[in-house]
């Protein structure tokens, strides 16, 4: 892949496509990557990723043109599903960009059961979210543009607001490598950009919580804002492992009290 925070700070979410189809090369690299990353998120729950034809399943959704390609990735429903999916789509969504190639999050805009039928999804299994998967149009179509203005999709919180030192009062400060991973978390992308990760440093390891929202959980898609959580993780691990670092994700008691309308989710200890 090419520079990662080159990619992180320069992907936008694609919904007018140009209708041609992926060349051979880039399907091949593609459906590696999606082999890659269902079998190698931290969590160890595998995501399986399904590329369907438009036009062989007579696929759509209302908010894009010009698709011909889509993913659909499917997981069990287990705990930590929801991060898991997130951490793993997030890798291919942007080694996807790294070759010119668009994609956007998609878990509601669509007619669910025609996509769950096209993916052969099973009994204990869950579809959380599909995208279209294609090279982007010279122009954005004008419903494009207004959605991304609706959502402010290119405003992000500051630092303060997201990264905390010790409690919930004293926004961290970090420099160097570390600051370079928090600020790719910070423009990770999430359900209407909500952002709503919030990480405190603790004993040299970063304890990540969710921050929730009313709205976000659903049986068919599970909890969209934990699937951001699963974002926000692959960007901060990816970030370190830019840096030099070694960092392991870790599920265990951090030692902190829970904000109020938070969730505690993983955590990251750096090496």
């Amino acid at each position: 892949m090419a520079d990662f925070r080159d990619v992180v700070m320069g992907r936008k979410s694609v919904r007018t496509y140009d209708g041609r189809d992926l060349t051979p090369e880039d399907r091949a690299k593609i459906e590696a990557c999606a082999a890659e990353a269902g079998a190698g998120n931290p969590f160890g729950i595998p995501v399986e990723f399904k590329f369907l034809g438009a036009e062989d399943y007579g696929l759509s959704s209302p908010v894009l043109s010009g698709e011909k390609l889509y993913v659909a990735g499917i997981v069990d429903k287990v705990p930590y599903s929801d991060v898991a999916f997130g951490y793993s789509m997030e890798q291919l969504v942007l080694y996807a960009w790294s070759l010119g190639i668009g994609t956007v999050w998609i878990g509601g805009t669509m007619k669910r059961e025609n996509f769950e039928k096209a993916a052969g999804l099973t009994e204990g299994k869950r579809m959380p979210c599909i995208s279209p998967v294609g090279y982007p149009a010279a122009k954005r179509a004008l419903k494009e543009t207004l959605m991304r203005k609706g959502v402010k999709a290119d405003d992000r919180k500051p630092l303060g607001e997201i990264f905390f030192d010790g409690d919930w009062e004293s926004p961290l400060t970090e420099q160097g490598g570390i600051r370079k991973a928090m600020e790719l978390v910070r423009w990770a992308p999430s359900a209407v950009n909500k952002q709503p990760w919030r990480i405190i440093r603790k004993d040299g390891a970063y304890h990540f919580f969710l921050k929730h929202d009313k709205g976000y959980v659903s049986d068919e898609v599970g909890d969209m804002q934990k699937i951001d959580m699963g974002i926000a993780l692959y960007h901060f691990v990816r970030g370190l492992e830019e840096e030099g670092m070694k960092p392991e994700v870790k599920v265990e008691d951090p030692g902190i009290a829970a904000a109020e309308g938070t969730e505690y989710i993983a955590t990251v200890a750096v090496a």
